[in-house]
């Protein structure tokens, strides 16, 4: 009998321990987020009577939510303005869905988070300008949606930035020079905007950047001569736009270049024997369309 009852109060204790996992602030949150994107549609529901920790792609670490993880998972609607309460967040991947509306600016509360995933849905509006307060991000990709207005010049803050996507969506205007100050940088894609003016000299300074997809927008002037500066660089398109030089390009060595894209038309350039036969056409838009799989 002594041992029945110290089974059920370990029992008890346990429960209790599992179901205060999370403030809660943090699981209206959660909630919040379930209710406006119709979770009752979700491929992989939640069933909120049931520990957050055993909730379908959320992580509690410590006593906190620090990730959500809802990649394919038939979100449809906004994002609330409460998501901003999850200040122990370190990854937010809401990639493929149909989310929709604004992106709330309370997510630049969000100080922890390293991966931000939200490509392919149908958010519209600007980014936030406050975006640059993210200075833990390593990942932004936000690229498959209706996002408008200018790149917010403070990205540049974002130090730690490896991976910035935002291809095929609606930006207009110049690259911020900020970008410049993104010396982690590995991966940009600004593919499939309406961007114009200059290619800012100083992404020259980005050194360890191996990929580059400018195609598909307005861009002018003349290809930068701090190009030859990228030493990593694999990936550079460049298409599509309406520069008067391509001279600069001869500054590159473009012998380990596995995509190379311009308007060659009647160019006649003298490259540092480019091998073609690496070529192959970059995709962007669907990185992640295995991932989960």
């Amino acid at each position: 009998m002594k041992k029945l009852l110290l089974i059920l109060v370990v029992s008890i204790t346990v429960n209790q321990v599992i179901n205060a996992k999370v403030s809660k602030a943090e699981k209206m949150a959660l909630i919040d987020l379930y209710e406006s994107t119709n979770g009752t549609s979700w491929l992989k529901p939640w069933y909120i009577d049931q520990p957050v920790s055993e909730w379908y792609g959320v992580k509690v670490e410590g006593n906190h939510v620090v990730e959500i993880n809802l990649f394919r998972n038939n979100l449809s609607g906004p994002i609330p303005e409460s998501v901003g309460n999850l200040n122990h967040l370190r990854i937010l991947n809401l990639a493929f869905n149909t989310l929709s509306g604004e992106l709330p600016g309370t997510i630049t509360q969000l100080q922890s988070l390293e991966v931000l995933k939200i490509e392919m849905n149908r958010f519209k509006g600007n980014l936030p300008d406050e975006i640059g307060n993210m200075e833990n991000l390593l990942e932004l990709t936000a690229f498959n949606n209706f996002f408008s207005g200018t790149i917010p010049n403070s990205i540049g803050n974002i130090a730690k930035l490896r991976v910035l996507n935002l291809s095929s969506n609606n930006f207009v205007g110049h690259i911020p020079d900020s970008i410049g100050n993104l010396t982690r940088l590995e991966s940009l894609g600004l593919f499939e905007n309406t961007l114009e003016g200059d290619i800012p000299r100083n992404l020259g300074q980005l050194v360890l950047l191996k990929e580059l997809v400018l195609a598909n927008n307005q861009l002018g002037g003349e290809i930068p001569a701090e190009f030859g500066q990228l030493a990593s660089l694999k990936v550079l398109q460049i298409q599509n736009n309406k520069f008067n030089s391509y001279k600069n390009l001869e500054l590159m060595d473009t012998r380990e270049f596995l995509v190379f894209d311009y308007d060659k038309g009647d160019v006649k350039l003298d490259f540092k024997d480019v091998n073609f036969s690496k070529t192959r056409m970059a995709d962007t838009k669907f990185e992640d369309e295995n991932e989960n799989e």
